[in-house]
């Protein structure tokens, strides 16, 4: 089992910039993937970025210039950096971490809201 806890999120003016961050304990396995996905009500959850523990980054494109992910594999925590950000990123973001061939493990969600 992993845990997740994330932390981070909040209200920020459209232009502004917020960290989210997420610590995993638990059954840490050293190659692991881990991110954050997000999603609004009724639609689908959709990849912001990704970091494998040997650093390799995945983003969308509708954040790719404005959000880096990055990890201290020390602490197994990944961190979320986002800038510029629009009022369309207003979202709960969701942290995960997953193993290859094994399931993924979910934060409980952190909200973000952009005001314009």
């Amino acid at each position: 089992q992993v845990q997740l806890v994330e932390s981070g999120g909040g209200l920020v003016q459209s232009g502004g910039s917020l960290r989210l961050s997420c610590a995993a304990s638990g059954s840490i396995f050293r190659l692991n993937t881990m991110g954050w996905y997000r999603q609004a009500p009724g639609k689908e959850r959709e990849l912001v970025a990704a970091i494998t523990s040997d650093y390799k980054t995945t983003y969308s494109d509708s954040v790719t210039g404005r959000c880096t992910i990055s990890r201290d594999n020390a602490k197994n925590t990944v961190y979320l950096h986002m800038s510029s950000l629009k009022p369309e990123d207003t979202d709960v973001y969701y942290c995960y971490f997953q193993v290859p061939g094994l399931p993924q493990y979910w934060g409980q969600g952190t909200q973000v809201t952009v005001s314009s």
